[in-house]
């Protein structure tokens, strides 16, 4: 059973991703400040961290600064109230795996902490090809192959495409995708993901195959067979 840290001052914020994470058959230690937060969070004991960017004693920032400093790779959810771009980046370049800003639906968080679990998965070891049944990704090569045919990819739709492979199973949330491949926060105005999504299916799945790529109504999209 994966165990996830999380670090969150605001009882109620965190009893809501502790329920929803043991929903999905997560095991969940929970701190509510810095100073204890940083200690669990260096000892390298966990498969995943959600922490709160504000917090008493020490600041989220300085816990993902100073396990990266001492070599800890645990993956990282930061959580925050403030949603400026900058505060993003700034948390992502202290070595966040991941940001998502308050409020929000405890499943997202599920979801987020899911993808960063299977990616470590898929990260324990050299990876230099990802395969989704007759579906290839060569990340040395830069290159993709579907059964014996080459796909022409332009590199926007190569880092979609990868980030569904490595994330293959999984229902992916358009402000998942939208985070992880624009590197920004989701427009629910904006078609971007759709057309992209509609013009990697054409390469991937023409006619005669077998669809890889669907769509989850109401959800957002999977890649894996069916």
């Amino acid at each position: 059973m994966p165990k996830v840290l999380t670090i969150e001052d605001d009882e109620v914020t965190a009893r809501e991703i502790i329920a929803e994470l043991e929903q999905h058959g997560i095991e969940v230690e929970w701190v509510d400040n810095g100073r204890d937060g940083l200690v669990k969070a260096v000892s390298g004991a966990y498969d995943a961290i959600t922490l709160d960017r504000m917090l008493p004693g020490v600041d989220g920032l300085a816990i993902v600064t100073t396990m990266r400093q001492v070599g800890v790779e645990t993956p990282v959810l930061m959580l925050s109230a403030l949603s400026d771009i900058d505060e993003r980046v700034r948390g992502l370049r202290a070595g966040g795996d991941d940001y998502m800003t308050k409020p929000f639906a405890p499943d997202e968080v599920a979801a987020r902490v899911e993808v960063l679990l299977r990616r470590t998965r898929a990260n324990s070891g050299p990876l230099t090809e990802l395969r989704v049944s007759d579906l290839e990704l060569n990340l040395m090569a830069r290159n993709a192959r579907r059964g014996a045919r080459e796909l022409e990819l332009l590199p926007t739709e190569f880092r979609l495409l990868e980030f569904m492979m490595r994330n293959s199973g999984q229902v992916l949330t358009r402000m998942m995708i939208f985070e992880a491949v624009w590197g920004f926060h989701f427009d629910p105005g904006t078609n971007l993901i759709d057309v992209h999504i509609g013009r990697l299916r054409k390469k991937v799945d023409p006619p005669g195959t077998q669809p890889l790529i669907r769509t989850v109504r109401g959800s957002g999209y999977l890649l894996g067979d069916a």
